[in-house]
């Protein structure tokens, strides 16, 4: 069979380049590349060959004294000097105290740094001295796994567990984490996050975002640990885990599980949650039953790992990489992939160095980076989930940003990658064309080039000199590493769409909520966005829903329902709900749907990253806490203008005033009551979603490790 006789599963990369030429996906293997030949003289670059870490740091004294050492070699907090003799206080004992149990697990602790010295006696070399007998195996010479001055206690935040199926692969992942923290000199101790699953949590796992973000703040300012690697993956891991390092501000580092395999029905690509989204609409229709529908969904998660799509975990963890927060080139490696264990070995070994090197949050997360990662998120066609989390770690770290910016910086740029739900292929694609910054593989099909050199090429990346996590800069990591896929990540002067950030829309219905321009289909252009009189904007009367249950409920029965009515979803909000719920990207009436349209939603709440529906979300104030939302009736007519970035109810001041007055706050006569203590406390304290979703009181704690210097003893 001669090549041009090959049939290859959609998406497939691995087909022979012609020519010296690179694959860029036309119809025939022998039509020219319109991508660069392959420069064969020029050094591969691979998370299986690292470069420029082959020489170990042990023994370099740290930039800044090692926090650890307050717990582990402090007893000297604990002496006085009376009539010229040194007298211990009982405060010196607690050395001892906190190296003691620390060592049933088989740690080692270096005997030399325990024995008096000519002047000075510590009481914490007697109680060493219980546990380590002048027989045992451990001597002045041994590894001091806890003690030696210059050897950090890096933390391995695991969020794998079996609640956690998108983050179970760091179970094995957190190994080569260890092997690189220890291969450069440090001590790991892995510990366990509150578990997030977006899939598993009810009645959102955005409730638990907060949640984590208190525990691990709490694990990494009160226990000796000098960095962190943070293994995060689903959707509200990533984000909670960058929230607690800003907030503590230690050395730290991302580590992503990576996305599922490609997902496959027959040759079809089948991507986690857009197929859901797909197959719910063919399920109204009745063009297959609930065990089809199933199946689709099955399909669509091969392996382990984080959704294949760019849904919210993908669009995290890829902005975790623009922000700088993890190294180039590793946030789209698919979980099952060799390079995702050699890249997890690379960041045990470079936390290591960070620490000595004292490379903190707050030296990396500025102004800059924010706007770093709100470009990228456009041209990568990244979640509407995206300004929530951004907008909070910016908040932790004490950088101002909002949805505006999101708007002025993002919206003019072009979507340049060509996967789901915004696009056609899938994540494995997206790291074989070369991911976020483009790193070049040991891979035989290509060399690639990457998103980020397109805007450095085109001028359009707003700030190449911002620093990461490797100790280079945006800019040297990325310049000029192209890709040779042109099917997946397109030139920046032949994108998919144009000016395809979000839009951030205000009026007398909110103060915010965002739309993501580049899933607007055409069918949904033709009908609402394109009247010659009045561009981009479009009006229509309201039929308005009391949570996913009142949707549920009515949507095939209520009258009125027509091709120009506006769904809207209230009471969905952080404190409607609570915690904000993906339930905004609303379907129509069946018959509607047999007939191919699609209605305008508007909502308090969220849709899932991985959903291609234009709706606008995230509106603020929420009716829970006082939102226009709360008010509107079924009937009343909404008007949406996309280049004057409005929202409005034509409801006069008057007759809003009234509706104020009938209905009463939403909160006390439609939210639903809380169900636990964790759901009163969050309802109590988190702000609006254009804010960040944050709980308002955490937010004054910043750099609390420099701030508020060492905890205070615990006995």
């Amino acid at each position: 069979m001669s090549p041009q006789e090959l049939r290859y599963c959609e998406g497939c990369t691995c087909r022979p380049a012609q020519d010296g030429q690179a694959n860029t996906g036309g119809e025939n293997d022998d039509e020219s590349s319109n991508g660069p030949a392959v420069d064969s003289t020029r050094a591969t670059r691979s998370f299986t060959a690292p470069i420029g870490w082959d020489s170990k740091s042990e023994g370099i004294e740290p930039a800044v004294p090692l926090r650890s050492k307050e717990w582990w070699n402090k007893p000297e907090d604990g002496k006085s000097i009376l009539d010229g003799r040194l007298k211990l206080t009982r405060k010196s004992d607690m050395c001892g105290e906190y190296v003691e149990r620390y060592l049933n697990n088989g740690l080692t602790s270096e005997r030399s740094t325990l024995q008096p010295s000519s002047d000075h006696m510590y009481l914490s070399h007697l109680v060493m001295s219980s546990v380590m007998p002048r027989h045992s195996c451990i001597s002045k010479h041994s590894v001091a796994e806890i003690s030696s001055t210059n050897r950090p206690i890096i933390g391995i935040a695991q969020t794998g567990s079996d609640l956690s199926p998108c983050n179970s692969h760091h179970i094995q992942l957190a190994k080569r984490v260890r092997d690189g923290i220890l291969a450069n000199g440090g001590t790991p101790f892995e510990f366990p996050c509150h578990p997030i699953q977006e899939s598993g949590k009810r009645p959102t796992a955005s409730l638990d975002r907060n949640l984590a973000y208190l525990s691990l703040t709490e694990v990494l300012y009160g226990y000796p640990l000098d960095g962190v690697v943070l293994l995060t993956g689903c959707d509200k891991t990533t984000p909670a885990l960058l929230m607690a390092v800003c907030t503590v501000n230690i050395p730290a580092i991302v580590m992503n599980v990576g996305p599922m395999l490609n997902g496959y029905a027959g040759k079809k690509l089948i991507g986690s949650g857009k197929v859901l989204w797909d197959s719910r609409l063919l399920l109204a229709e009745g063009k297959i039953n609930r065990s089809q529908f199933m199946q689709a969904v099955a399909l669509s998660a091969p392996s382990a790992g984080h959704c294949n799509t760019m849904g919210t975990a993908s669009t995290m963890n890829a902005l975790a990489e623009a922000l700088g927060m993890a190294l180039p080139g590793s946030a789209a490696i698919p979980a099952m992939y060799r390079e995702r264990g050699a890249c997890a070995y690379q960041t045990g070994w470079r936390i290591v160095d960070m620490v000595r090197e004292d490379i903190k949050p707050s030296d990396i997360l500025n102004r800059q980076a924010f706007e770093n990662a709100i470009a990228c998120n456009t041209v990568i066609g990244g979640s509407t989930n995206a300004p929530i989390h951004i907008n909070a770690i910016a908040k932790h770290v004490g950088v101002q940003l909002d949805n505006g910016d999101w708007d002025r910086v993002g919206y003019e740029l072009p979507l340049l990658l060509n996967v789901q739900p915004a696009g056609q292929y899938l994540c494995e694609e997206y790291y074989r064309a070369g991911g976020l910054p483009g790193k070049e593989l040991e891979r035989r099909w290509l060399i690639t080039k990457a998103i980020i050199a397109e805007l450095i090429k085109a001028n359009k990346f707003p700030h190449p000199d911002a620093m990461t996590v490797s100790g280079k800069t945006v800019g040297e990591e990325c310049k000029n590493e192209f890709t040779n896929d042109s099917r997946v990540i397109l030139p920046f002067d032949q994108p998919l769409k144009q000016h395809a950030g979000f839009v951030n829309l205000k009026g007398n219905l909110f103060d915010s909520a965002i739309m993501k321009t580049s899933v607007i289909s055409p069918q949904f252009h033709d009908r609402f966005l394109s009247s010659p009189s009045d561009p981009m904007a479009f009006e229509g009367v309201v039929a308005v829903f009391d949570g996913p249950e009142d949707y549920h409920r009515r949507i095939d029965v209520m009258e009125g329902i027509t091709p120009e009515t506006i769904l809207i979803m209230r009471g969905a909000g952080p404190q409607g709900y609570p915690g904000a719920a993906e339930v905004v990207n609303m379907i129509p009436p069946a018959e509607l749907v047999k007939q191919g349209i699609e209605l305008p939603c508007i909502g308090d709440g969220r849709q899932s990253g991985t959903c291609g529906s234009p709706c606008i979300l995230n509106a603020s104030p929420e009716a829970a806490t006082g939102g226009l939302l709360g008010y509107l009736k079924d009937g009343d007519v909404v008007r949406i203008d996309i280049l004057r970035r409005k929202a409005d109810v034509k409801l006069s001041a008057k007759q809003i005033e009234g509706r104020k007055e009938e209905m009463g706050l939403y909160r006390q006569n439609r939210m639903p009551p809380s169900q636990t203590p964790w759901q009163e406390i969050y309802r109590k304290e988190v702000g609006e979603l254009s804010e960040g979703m944050v709980l308002k009181g955490a937010v004054k704690y910043q750099r609390v490790a420099q701030t508020m210097g060492i905890p205070r003893r615990n006995h």
